[in-house]
């Protein structure tokens, strides 16, 4: 694994070139308040999240201690909304002390001057404890923005009953992939073994992700931007051939429609991430025993995978408890407390970049929903295997927000997947030439 990640680090180094020039407008730091419990009274500090289990930590980490009190506030995903609720926050000088970001829209938040500096707080012994690409994400213009929770490897999720009621084998490949929902299909017309999320442009990136995409490369001062590349255009001719053929459905992520779609049948798997494994049992509890997990199928058939998300703690940039809110950042995410206050919670199935706390994690999620299968290795297989070739640009938001509209409108003889991806790439252009930014592509 190690040295996967250490050639991701080389990406991920060069975009923090490019990025370096807009880090300098982050919040000072300054803590008014002085450390944490310094005048013998509590720093009260408040964290904005939406993570399954935030609640469970937040109430752990207050009982174990008095220095600190976290006040929580559960927002919408940061794609439904939170993240424009935590920049609306910050831009009216109200914004909260933490935040929960997703790595691919750190940069964004960086590059806006949304948040400080951590690395004072956040130290090289914290640092050491978690995976180096985890590390790398988060440090951008040589600076550190946020302290990572967890990493997301792909996995397919698959209902193991319904797989053998039909005959189906649990594919290894995209192309046994179709065939394996062109037979699903066949058995119960109703039913489909996938669904095409039009509202999460980050599902369709995490599988351009693993076959080879590299949409953002930063070259000294400039932005090459590519996504008209042989990876992407694939994987965009793929799913448009699947959804032509109506061999998935197509709804909106954790919808009612896919839920209830889930619940009935007539969706028999789900390709999502390591954390989708603690959605899909806060879900579905009646179906305990009756799902598995899998790799994602590839396009050569050997182990490949792109990160569908993963969570980081960030510091808002006019938050006056800097040390405070770094202090409890670093408590959820390297620390056996942590980490088992989150998974206990049973809805979570988090997979650390604390590596050391995978055993942990692994020993107190209860794997009985799926038959008891040893989940977290199969995390760490596919964690081995994501695709190191990858960094994010600092407009995600404007990327997907035009990908998004148009996946929205996908239907016979109208926009396409592909249409999609050419949007998202014209909405990257354009903001980065309105940030003042060098761009090809």
């Amino acid at each position: 694994m190690s040295r996967s990640w250490s050639r991701t680090s080389l990406v991920i180094a060069s975009a923090a070139t490019a990025l370096a020039v807009l880090t300098a407008c982050g919040g000072s730091g300054e803590d008014t308040d002085g450390a944490p419990g310094a005048d013998g009274k509590p720093v009260t500090i408040t964290f904005w999240g939406w993570a399954k289990g935030s609640k469970d930590v937040v109430d752990a980490f207050n009982a174990s201690q008095k220095k600190i009190k976290v006040d929580f506030e559960e927002i919408p995903s940061g794609n439904a909304g939170g993240y424009a609720k935590i920049s609306n926050a910050v831009k009216a000088g109200n914004a909260p002390d933490l935040v929960s970001i997703e790595y691919p829209s750190l940069p964004e938040f960086v590059s806006s001057g949304a948040l400080q500096d951590i690395g004072q707080e956040f130290t090289e012994d914290d640092r050491k404890k978690l995976l180096p690409q985890a590390v790398e994400l988060t440090t951008l213009g040589g600076k550190t923005w946020a302290v990572p929770f967890d990493a997301a490897p792909q996995a397919f999720y698959y209902r193991k009953d319904l797989f053998t009621k039909y005959g189906v084998e649990v594919p290894t490949t995209w192309d046994a992939f179709k065939s394996a929902a062109e037979k699903v299909k066949k058995a119960d017309p109703k039913a489909r073994i996938a669904t095409f999320f039009p509202d999460d442009p980050t599902t369709f990136e995490a599988m351009a992700w693993q076959a080879g995409a590299q949409w953002f490369k930063a070259e000294n001062d400039t932005w090459k931007i590519d996504t008209t590349d042989p990876a992407t255009t694939r994987v965009a001719a793929y799913w448009q051939g699947l959804l032509d053929a109506d061999l998935v459905h197509k709804n909106a992520s954790f919808s009612p429609e896919w839920t209830g779609s889930l619940k009935n049948g007539g969706t028999i798997g789900y390709l999502g991430a390591s954390w989708g494994a603690g959605v899909l049992k806060g879900t579905l509890p009646e179906q305990s025993g009756k799902w598995a997990v899998a790799p994602m199928p590839t396009w050569d058939g050997r182990p490949a995978s792109g990160m569908l998300g993963g969570s980081t703690f960030a510091v808002t940039k006019d938050s006056k408890k800097k040390a405070a809110a770094v202090e409890f950042a670093t408590w959820m995410a390297t620390t056996e407390a942590g980490v088992k206050a989150r998974i206990a919670s049973g809805t979570s199935s988090a997979f650390p970049a604390a590596t050391a706390l995978r055993p942990v994690a692994k020993q107190v999620f209860d794997a009985g929903f799926y038959g008891g299968q040893d989940i977290y290795a199969l995390f760490e297989q596919s964690g081995a295997s994501i695709n190191p070739n990858w960094a994010w640009g600092p407009t995600t938001g404007a990327t997907n927000t035009a990908i998004k509209d148009v996946l929205g409108k996908l239907a016979k003889g109208g926009p396409t997947v592909a249409d999609a991806v050419e949007a998202g790439h014209d909405a990257t252009v354009a903001e980065l030439k309105k940030r003042g930014l060098k761009v090809e592509g």
